[in-house]
């Protein structure tokens, strides 16, 4: 549906920046499914609103190609460059850009009206494609309602709608969720996701929210630095980390650091200052290499008192602190001079001071590059 190859988006610098342009987009390639929800995820400022307002058409990059069901948007080799109105892609803004002065069905209808003559449809087909959107997002009983009148997750639909009417091949989202307050940001992940999924559509959503990008994605795209650090489905991107930064980014992760010293099967040895690990690795490393050893806190099993320690991956710690979240207790257990995080079932609760077996899963383990 969607391919992105070798984009390049740069920015003049500071004025006597003697660096010149600064670089918000360095060469990233993509592709996206037909009905997948693909997510750009990462900190501010690593080039994700960029590349989406790439694909929009709201900024020109500098090299590359973006295609779109099989149509050429933008190509530097070809000469191509097709305006944002020529793309018919629909997109939702962080601010949701609702017009205050009308009502709920002339904000969906606006960008149907405008549309060039030669491609407007009729007073007709406008009416019923604006009630269709409405009813889609559940809003039809509020046609005549002024925009400013509604409440926010009204207007993060409202926006929706207008995006919706235009019948896109591709829904651009831009953080539109960031605006709302944490229950209903919840409640509307879920909506937005059902919609999504029951109308087929083709999105990519961008979002700095590790949950969000969790709950909604089928695919996600960590990114840093203008660069793409790994792509992949939730669960292998949280269980299965590429690097240090994405196991730091999404969720917690507790990082201990060793050296790769030999295989045993599809495991790797790192041995550490508290004893050896023995962890799976996506890319092989190095005998030798420095590495960091990533696991997450609800990996690592607790069990009170020094047990023996008959497996691999089992530790002797002591409980340094903990913290009741609700849902889990989260313990901080000293390791030597290492603390380690390990979370938790809520009945599950030790003292500070209790000496404590951690048990590491093995296969839950992930080998990063070491900083």
């Amino acid at each position: 549906m969607l391919e992105v190859q070798n984009l390049v988006k740069s920015y003049p610098g500071k004025k006597n920046d003697p660096h010149g342009r600064v670089q918000a987009v360095k060469g990233i390639s993509l592709t996206v499914g037909q009905g997948k929800m693909f997510t750009m995820l990462g900190p501010s400022g690593c080039g994700k609103t960029t590349t989406l307002r790439c694909i929009a058409g709201l900024e020109t990059p500098d090299a590359g190609e973006i295609s779109v069901a099989g149509q050429c948007l933008y190509s530097s080799t070809q000469g191509v460059r097709l305006r944002a109105y020529e793309r018919g892609l629909g997109m939702v803004f962080q601010s949701y850009a609702i017009w205050p002065h009308l009502n709920v069905f002339r904000n969906v209808s606006f960008p149907l009206e405008v549309t060039p003559r030669r491609y407007r449809p009729g007073r007709k087909e406008i009416k019923e494609r604006v009630e269709r959107a409405l009813d889609v997002v559940q809003l039809g009983h509020l046609a005549d309602r002024q925009a400013t009148d509604l409440s926010g997750g009204q207007q993060q639909r409202l926006a929706l709608a207008r995006a919706l009417v235009m019948e896109p091949p591709m829904l651009l989202l831009d953080e539109p969720l960031s605006n709302l307050d944490a229950r209903l940001r919840d409640a509307m992940r879920f909506e937005l996701k059902r919609l999504q999924r029951d109308l087929g559509l083709t999105a990519i959503y961008v979002t700095h929210d590790q949950t969000e990008a969790l709950a909604m994605s089928d695919s996600i795209a960590v990114m840093r630095d203008g660069v793409i650090e790994q792509i992949g489905r939730p669960r292998e991107i949280y269980d299965r980390p590429a690097s240090k930064f994405v196991a730091d980014f999404i969720g917690i992760s507790n990082f201990i650091d060793g050296v790769v010293v030999g295989r045993e099967s599809s495991l790797y040895e790192v041995r550490t200052d508290h004893g050896s690990l023995f962890v799976p690795a996506l890319v092989e490393p190095a005998r030798g290499s420095r590495v960091s050893v990533a696991i997450r806190p609800e990996h690592i099993t607790l069990e009170k008192g020094h047990m023996e320690l008959t497996g691999a991956n089992m530790w002797h710690g002591q409980v340094k602190t903990r913290a009741f979240l609700g849902e889990a207790v989260d313990h901080m257990v000293m390791v030597g001079g290492t603390e380690v995080r390990v979370r938790c079932n809520p009945k599950v609760s030790f003292e500070e001071g209790t000496e404590v077996t951690l048990t590491l899963d093995q296969a839950m383990c992930s080998i990063t590059p070491a900083d």
